[in-house]
Formats: structure tokens, sequence, C-alpha cells
């Protein structure tokens, strides 16, 4: 076995995961985690070594599928709440429409969240990578990827804790 197809058989998984949770589709989480393997294999001898591979392989992944989003704007949208086709069956029907409800308020609240706290807080939640590897990106310490994630958390929960406020009204 080469040496890419260790990487391949190691990180594959965490990928596609990665992209599954930002695109919320199964079919371009597969399209972006294969196009990322393909420009990674191309790129392999590039790779320095200054950060985790599956860092390296999730940057690549995150401009693949931003690259796809530019690239098919035009294309007719999925209704939001066929994104998440993928029911826990220990939610009753009225649970599981909350979840999906706060779901889409966290991705509207994301969205217009400052840098770097937008892309640290999808480096944690989405592709579950350490501080230390969230600051192996950005290039700064563990102390300040820790820092800046909580951040981020506490403004969408205040924000979440706004919106709640105004519905109720």
């Amino acid at each position: 076995m080469t040496d890419f197809e260790s990487i391949y058989k190691s990180y594959f998984s965490d990928v596609y995961l990665y992209i599954l949770r930002l695109s919320g589709d199964e079919h371009i989480a597969e399209e972006i985690t294969s196009d990322t393997f393909f420009k990674a294999m191309k790129s392999i001898e590039r790779f320095r070594g200054d950060c985790d591979v599956r860092v390296w392989l999730c940057q690549i992944a995150k401009n693949c599928y931003y690259s796809y989003v530019k690239k098919n704007t035009r294309t007719e949208y999925v209704d939001d709440d066929q994104q998440y086709e993928l029911p826990e069956e220990s939610l009753g029907v009225a649970e599981e429409y909350v979840r999906r409800d706060e779901i889409k308020r966290i991705e509207k609240i994301l969205h217009d969240i400052n840098e770097p706290y937008k892309e640290v807080f999808m480096w944690r939640v989405y592709a579950d990578l350490s501080f230390k590897q969230i600051a192996q990106i950005f290039g700064k310490t563990e102390n300040w990827a820790c820092v800046t994630y909580h951040r981020a958390r506490k403004m969408i929960k205040e924000r979440l804790e706004e919106i709640n406020n105004e519905n109720r009204m």
C-alpha cells in the first residue's frame, strides 16, 4: 500500500463527514471528497507537514466546496427542509421539527458572524478539529483557537436568545 493510499483510507471518512455537514447533501459530499483527494494526490509532494494531514485535507475540501457552491449558484436550490433528512429515531416528530428549526437558525446566524469566529466555529463543529489543529490552520496558539471558538459560540447563543425573545413577542 502506498503512502497516499494509507492517507486516503485514514482520512476519507473525516473529509466526507465534514463536507456532508457543510453541504447537507450526500451526493455533493461524495463529489467534493473525491475531488479533494484527487487534488491532494496531485499536490502531495508540496505538502510541507506544517500541519496535520487531516487539517490539510479539510482545507482542500473546504476550498473545493466553496468553489463548487460558487460554480453552482445558478442551479435550483433544495428546500431547506430536505437538507436534514436523517431523523433521529428517538425523537418525536415535534422534537425533530424543533431541532431542524434550531439548526436553520444557527446556520443563518453563523452566516452573519465575522471571521475568524465563523471559520473557527465551523472547523470545530463541522470538521471536529481540535484546538491545536485549528491553531495550526491560522498560525496561532491553541489558546487563541479555544478563546475564538468560545466567543463565536457565545455570539451564536446570544443571537439565538434574541431571536427567541423576538418570536415570543
